[in-house]
């Protein structure tokens, strides 16, 4: 891979996380704007994910199967910029849901095979994997900061006319990008379900979703808990700015801290992190505080997001590569992208959002056990442990 291609990589990552942080973001409060009830924007955020579950899995084996991500990411983002432009004529809850399904069919890959490219890109040509993922993370930042404004301007009404801009960028980007040559091994249904059978990393899987389904959960209701708190939809694009920059300098420093514990220590600490966040976030009266309280999404979710992958990727062969970080990602933004949404649903019907973080608070902390129990009693190579 030549610079202008890992340059063009990182490019790519700032757009297409770019897409992601509008969808992430601003699209409940869309769906609020619409009129719609907590339990029905409940209900359209967790329909995203779900259709991440079904589709993330035959995307990386695609790429596994045809040795080509590029490949993958260039017909994803012509399906993802087909479905924004439809999603431009439709304004009713039934239209919604249809189109939901439609969109992350194609977003859910847009970002995990350039994250799947970019670990296979820092194990070949020995760069570190967060000097490049913290494109995206940096593309999120700015991106949610900026949006709040423009869409302030021109009414969170056409939320999707800046997603469809970011998505034709990317796009354009995409095609500069090279894959990385692999391991020339044929890649079956049968391996790749036999990956799905690897028990070690089902269960790792298991744990991880106790901690993920409350970062999700958080993503989408952060910015509703901030408009409760009275503070304005500007302030959710600050939230979002100051969480991800703060992500992104850990990415970008991953290489000096990951050399002295496993991978595995990380993501527990990570847990702790989040458990500790979550707790602040439901004691919470003034929307301000939120602010500076954002600086810890970085350790939480930068720590647990970047030692998660290289742990995956230890578990995983490496002709299914791609395969082992999809599974990883539809679990991390589906699965507990469907039951965050969905519990977060409940929680507006019947309770305060600061109880529902209490509950984020436990369940990371029940995680951060979970993965002390797996690190204690499940048999791997003793590097993994270090």
């Amino acid at each position: 891979m030549d610079n202008r291609s890992l340059h063009s990589l990182m490019v790519y990552l700032f757009f297409a996380y770019s897409t992601m942080t509008i969808i992430a973001s601003y699209l409940p409060v869309f769906y609020q704007s619409q009129g719609l009830t907590g339990a029905q924007v409940g209900m359209l955020m967790a329909i995203g994910p779900f259709a991440t579950i079904l589709a993330q899995p035959l995307w990386g084996y695609w790429s596994d199967k045809y040795k080509s991500i590029r490949r993958m990411l260039l017909i994803a983002l012509v399906g993802f910029i087909i479905s924004v432009t439809v999603f431009l004529f439709v304004n009713a809850f039934a239209g919604y849901f249809i189109m939901m399904f439609i969109l992350f069919i194609f977003l859910s890959p847009i970002t995990a095979l350039g994250d799947s490219l970019s670990q296979k890109t820092a194990i070949k040509y020995r760069i570190s994997f967060g000097r490049i993922r913290m494109w995206g993370s940096i593309g999120f930042a700015v991106t949610s900061l900026i949006t709040g404004y423009i869409l302030t301007w021109i009414g969170v009404e056409n939320i999707m006319l800046p997603v469809l801009f970011m998505a034709v960028i990317a796009l354009l980007v995409a095609f500069a990008i090279h894959d990385v040559p692999g391991v020339n091994k044929p890649v079956t249904v049968l391996s790749a379900l036999r990956l799905g059978a690897n028990p070690n990393l089902i269960l790792f899987l298991i744990c991880v979703t106790l901690i993920s389904v409350t970062h999700r959960a958080n993503d989408t209701y952060l910015g509703i808990y901030i408009v409760e708190l009275g503070g304005p939809e500007a302030m959710i694009g600050w939230a979002w700015f100051i969480g991800v920059t703060a992500e992104a300098l850990v990415f970008a420093t991953s290489y000096r801290w990951f050399k002295n514990w496993s991978p595995l220590t990380f993501v527990m600490i990570a847990a702790l992190i989040y458990a500790g966040r979550w707790f602040l976030m439901g004691l919470l009266t003034n929307p301000w505080f939120i602010l500076p309280l954002q600086l810890t999404h970085g350790l939480s979710f930068g720590l647990f997001y970047i030692a998660s992958f290289h742990y995956v990727s230890k578990l995983v062969p490496e002709h299914l590569q791609a395969t082992g970080h999809v599974l990883f990602i539809t679990t991390f933004f589906g699965l507990s992208g469907i039951i965050g949404s969905l519990f977060g649903g409940y929680m507006i019907e019947t309770a305060h959002l600061s109880t529902f973080y209490v509950v984020l608070g436990i369940c990371a902390l029940v995680g951060a056990v979970s993965l002390m129990i797996y690190k204690r009693f499940v048999h791997l190579n003793s590097e993994m442990f270090l």
